[in-house]
């Protein structure tokens, strides 16, 4: 069974850092991309930085680019969203997903709130 665990979400100040971590089971974990993905109240869920377990490349939203850092620790099955110089915009709570054989499967999320 494919499961996502997202942590390391909380309360933190603008300027400040969170790390979120996204531990994962259920599949081959080398073989998949995982994305981060977040949805603040009354927005759509959007994606956010996206990493390829095999080769480790990665994509980042334009909005985030420059602030935050995906990576991956094979070893231990779990990606992680390094996230500095955070904002108030940054407030939602952060998913991560990964498709296997066509079907998508999300944790139970983390919530970031950035305090102005």
């Amino acid at each position: 069974e494919v499961q996502l665990v997202e942590s390391g979400g909380g309360l933190v100040q603008a300027g400040g850092s969170l790390r979120l971590s996204c531990a994962a089971s259920g599949f081959t974990f080398d073989d998949y991309a995982i994305g981060w993905f977040r949805q603040a109240p009354g927005k759509k869920r959007e994606g956010v930085s996206c990493i390829s377990s095999s080769d480790g490349s990665t994509y980042y939203a334009d909005s985030v680019k420059g602030r935050f850092t995906i990576s991956s620790d094979n070893a231990k099955n779990t990606v992680y969203l390094q996230m500095n110089s955070l904002k108030p915009e940054d407030t939602a709570v952060y998913y991560c997903n990964v498709v296997v054989l066509g079907r998508g499967y999300w944790g139970q999320g983390t919530q970031v709130t950035v305090s102005s």
